[in-house]
């Protein structure tokens, strides 16, 4: 029942979530003139994992104009990336300045508390509505087009009305699970469980906030990520029989033991103190059925999500944002908001998606190395970089070939177009 009478009813576009692909969706639909009302359930700032950014989020910062806003946050500034045998070998960094001699060279690990907030606030600044602890409780149809959404506040329910309504729900995924629209990867079911330290040890100089993937037995892995404050996020990735074999279920159990399991990581968190709880997810990898429908555009993990390895999380948050505001914006510029206006959106996205998922796949092959694939096929040493970095939107079918001799990499998914001709009931 609809028990609050709406102040405003319409607007231009609906954004449901106010996290980094609903902060960037928002903040450039408002920036072009467009009235936008974010709808977010959770009162900022609010806690999220997914600290460590890839190099070409930089490039979307720019485009919100919050590259400074980072700078001023003081967030660990995040050069490099390296890689640890089982036995504490560490590989030589990989630093992105050797590859790319550009400001986006240089990113971050980041509080996702602050970051989230910043961008919020950004869109805000820009001219979107912010509702916080406002839920999306369900999608109003008519016809079979999306015309808006019915919300609670703390005064009761609402309809609110607008020709896009744009699911950024995260995890959430309104439209995937209402629609039954979400296609689990049949591969990647990993599971994850992180927790932080404080005072735990950090390499010297550039090395200092580097991001540290370091190796466990059958394919899992560490992610060893400094943030600012002398707290460290340390988080486990592995295949569900591997985390709980044995029986073991306590989050505090599995931890000791698997940190027995790495040198290094053995060596760098001796001096620390874990502190607060221990969290865990699982079933990493999903896509929509569909990206967008008549009314209706998805971003981010609403629509997406592959796994923690290469930090790919957020930057295809930011982007898919970005993309997805342009194409909001062409289409309420027609008058046509219809799922096919959205099609060059999907094509896009799932095509940088399909990139990192074949660079996924390969990194759990267990016969499968970067080292092998550089040393036979020297020449593809620069495309391997550019989709480690994130520069995901072009042609890598000589990289792939080239990976595809030394692991299994998937068929891309036939999934994640619009809906085109109907989808939304």
């Amino acid at each position: 029942m609809i028990t609050k009478p709406m102040r405003e009813t319409e607007c231009d576009a609906i954004v449901i979530g106010g996290g980094p692909a609903g902060s960037t969706t928002a903040a450039l639909l408002a920036e072009r003139g467009r009235r936008v009302v974010v709808l977010e359930k959770s009162r900022f700032p609010r806690y999220h994992v997914g600290e460590s950014l890839m190099p070409y989020c930089w490039y979307t910062f720019d485009r919100l104009g919050v590259v400074e806003k980072m700078a001023e946050h003081a967030f660990v500034e995040k050069h490099s990336v390296q890689f640890v045998t089982t036995d504490g070998r560490v590989s030589a960094p990989f630093y992105f300045f050797q590859h790319h001699e550009h400001p986006s060279s240089t990113t971050w690990q980041v509080w996702r508390s602050e970051f989230d907030q910043m961008l919020l606030d950004n869109a805000q600044d820009k001219g979107a509505e912010v509702r916080l602890m406002t839920t999306a409780k369900s999608l109003i149809t008519e016809g079979g087009r999306v015309v808006g959404v019915e919300a609670e506040d703390c005064d009761g329910r609402y309809m609110l009305r607008a020709p896009v309504t744009v699911d950024a729900s995260g995890r959430d995924a309104l439209a995937l699970n209402r629609r039954g629209w979400r296609r689990r990867d049949p591969v990647l079911n990993k599971v994850s469980m992180w927790t932080y330290y404080k005072g735990a040890l950090r390499d010297p100089g550039l090395d200092a906030g580097a991001t540290t993937v370091a190796y466990l037995p059958e394919k899992g892995w560490f992610w060893y990520i400094p943030l600012r404050g002398d707290v460290v996020s340390v988080g486990v990735v592995a295949e569900r029989d591997y985390v709980y074999r044995e029986g073991v279920k306590d989050p505090a159990r599995i931890f000791a033991r698997e940190i027995e399991r790495n040198m290094w990581i053995k060596e760098h968190l001796a001096p620390g103190r874990q502190f607060g709880r221990y969290y865990a997810t699982a079933e990493f990898s999903y896509r929509g059925q569909h990206c967008a429908a008549d009314g209706l555009v998805l971003v981010g993990d609403a629509f997406a999500f592959l796994d923690p390895v290469f930090s790919s999380g957020v930057f295809l948050a930011l982007k898919s944002g970005e993309l997805a505001a342009g194409a909001i914006d062409a289409a309420l510029g027609k008058g046509d908001v219809s799922a096919g206006c959205f099609n060059d959106y999907g094509r896009t996205l799932c095509g940088g998606i399909e990139a990192m998922r074949k660079l996924v796949y390969a990194f759990y092959d267990r016969q499968f190395s970067f080292g092998k694939v550089i040393k036979q096929h020297p020449q593809v040493r620069g495309d391997l970089t550019d989709c480690l970095i994130g520069d995901l939107f072009r042609d890598f079918d000589e990289l792939f070939a080239a990976v595809g001799e030394f692991a299994e990499l998937p068929r891309p998914l036939a999934h994640g177009e619009p809906a085109v001709g109907g989808g939304v009931t």
